[in-house]
């Protein structure tokens, strides 16, 4: 099984499962800050370019969540109780960290630090809908230990990987903000399986310095723009 990682969120997500769960895997790395998610061999596996991706045999699959739902399932790990009063929670959870947590911080992140001025309005909207967003999980957590029926699933392995980039988003203070998330996120961190995953950052040599390079490989966008301004 080939595990196509860069260390940023989406792919954390994916590395916890497979430590947790000791599955035997390959980590392929794709060093997004040099553009390797654009080549045409990885567009083969994942046609959106991003990170992580997964090929197990003949079944390819792409996006995070898509992965964790695919892994857990074939090997009946990390779902909760199978009833539909609790799986229909997990479903729930797990598609608000897909398509709410995940896109607003990303945004939050960007316009934060990386998106040209001006920029004064998109940053408040972003920040807004991502603080807003967590502090519903802040909420939610007040009162439990995991996300879903005090079980430990995929729902905790999906927010573990947004969880730890929270400082970047919203700066250390962030942390008074969501002391839940953040208990949570300590609890998460002390598993020896989430330290492996953490590690595997240190298993190859990513780019991390953030110069033009980085910047158009990350954000084609800018080139598109540019070029439609010279027009």
């Amino acid at each position: 099984m080939k595990f196509y990682y860069h260390p940023s969120p989406n792919p954390s997500k994916v590395a916890l499962f497979l430590e947790e769960s000791g599955l035997d895997y390959q980590m392929v790395p794709v060093d997004t800050a040099r553009g390797e998610q654009h080549g045409a061999a990885y567009r083969a596996i994942n046609p959106n370019g991003k990170t992580p991706a997964l090929v197990d045999g003949d079944a390819v699959v792409f996006d995070s969540t898509a992965i964790l739902l695919y892994l857990a399932v074939k090997h009946g790990k990390f779902l909760p109780e199978n009833t539909p009063e609790v799986r229909s929670r997990m479903y729930s959870w797990l598609m608000f960290i897909a398509t709410g947590i995940g896109p607003f911080s990303g945004q939050a992140v960007h316009f934060r630090h990386f998106a040209p001025e001006p920029k004064a309005y998109a940053l408040h909207r972003y920040d807004f809908e991502a603080r807003r967003h967590w502090r519903i999980l802040d909420e939610h957590l007040a009162t439990r230990t995991f996300m879903v029926n005090e079980e430990y699933t995929i729902v905790d392995m999906a927010l573990w990987g947004w969880a730890r980039a929270l400082p970047f988003m919203f700066g250390e203070q962030g942390w008074g903000d969501f002391p839940h998330v953040k208990r949570f996120l300590d609890r998460v961190n002390a598993r020896p399986a989430a330290q492996r995953a953490e590690a595997l950052k240190d298993a190859h040599t990513f780019k991390t310095e953030m110069d033009q390079e980085y910047l158009d490989a990350m954000y084609p966008h800018n080139a598109d723009r540019a070029a439609t301004a010279a027009v």
